[in-house]
């Protein structure tokens, strides 16, 4: 990796020092706060050098963002993480837009320890937002956490260094960075939608992962995905009489995974109560009906059970999931 950026690390790291606010209220001393702000902590650490060369890097609004009094929870990836990042790479080949929004996808509002995030997994909570930018406008990105074994996130970076304390909030060391997830990356991370990913993988001739992994911008992208929970598609077995997923005929299976994918929208749960009631085509062409009280979705044909939102506005670079605790026929 390339690391020709030791003169703009200097200057960045005394632009950051002179006017970053710290917000401990344990110090009423400035050069105490500066000493133990996140980023006077990230640049006194030796593996953390490639994170702090990537801020350097990255677009001016980063900084901004970090200049605020937090607190923060940032997820800070060690050198070996960015090495395995860049590849064959420099930080010069990555676009400064696409760097910046990889970098604020490891930034989380509050101050969140190990603890908490334990807590959080316990009361069933698995997600949180990030600064990063969502596939929609004003949203922010999702980041899927998990606390059985490790600390992870997205299901591709553990926790490697917990709770280093700082004025400004916490940091988590980690071993991987975390790129900018799809639909799909949530469906593969969260356990919960393992049979989801079962169904769209069921058959050779399927080609959901592919679509649903289709960058923002490029048809079909951007997807709203009303996601079947586990327990869904256990119900699912249960009123077909029949014991696992390969039993299912192939051409009901994929007629049935089209209900759940509604193609070139971003609708979050906030627009559920303006749509109430429209039909909305899905991937298949069939259509499904929204409803907002209670906020679910009513398949097509006779069926008029409502299939409840369990989880909503899970908030990913090409799309959103809300998770339904019926699967849509």
């Amino acid at each position: 990796m390339k690391t020709n950026f030791k003169f703009k690390s200097v200057f960045f790291a005394l632009f950051l020092l002179t006017f970053i606010v710290a917000c401990d209220d344990d110090s009423d001393d400035p050069a105490v706060q500066e000493s133990t702000t996140i980023t006077a902590l990230a640049i006194a650490d030796p593996n953390l050098s490639s994170l702090v060369a990537a801020l350097t890097a990255a677009d001016g609004g980063l900084p901004s963002v970090l200049q605020g009094d937090g607190p923060f929870t940032v997820l800070a990836p060690t050198n070996e993480a960015f090495d395995a990042f860049l590849g064959d790479n420099s930080l010069e080949d990555i676009p400064t837009d696409v760097l910046t929004q990889v970098l604020l996808n490891h930034v989380i509002s509050g101050k969140i320890e190990a603890a908490d995030l334990a807590a959080l997994t316990a009361e069933g909570s698995y997600y949180a937002s990030t600064l990063a930018d969502g596939a929609k406008a004003d949203t922010n990105m999702s980041i899927y956490f998990e606390t059985e074994g490790a600390v992870t996130f997205n299901g591709i970076s553990e926790v490697i260094d917990a709770d280093i304390q700082a004025s400004n909030g916490v940091i988590h060391k980690v071993d991987a960075v975390i790129t900018l997830p799809s639909v799909v990356d949530f469906a593969l991370a969260d356990d919960r939608f393992s049979s989801l990913v079962a169904a769209l993988t069921a058959d050779s001739s399927f080609e959901y992962v592919g679509a649903l992994s289709t960058a923002n911008g490029t048809a079909p992208a951007p997807f709203t995905v009303f996601a079947p929970t586990n327990d869904a598609f256990t119900a699912l077995l249960t009123d077909l009489e029949l014991t696992q997923l390969s039993e299912v005929p192939v051409a009901t299976l994929q007629t049935v995974l089209e209900l759940h994918v509604v193609p070139s929208a971003n609708v979050v749960s906030s627009e559920l109560a303006s749509l109430d009631g429209q039909a909305v085509a899905t991937l298949g062409g069939s259509d499904i009906t929204i409803s907002a009280s209670p906020a679910g979705i009513v398949g097509p044909g006779e069926d008029t059970t409502l299939n409840p939102i369990v989880i909503a506005d899970v908030q990913a670079s090409n799309g959103v999931i809300h998770a339904i605790s019926r699967v849509i026929r």
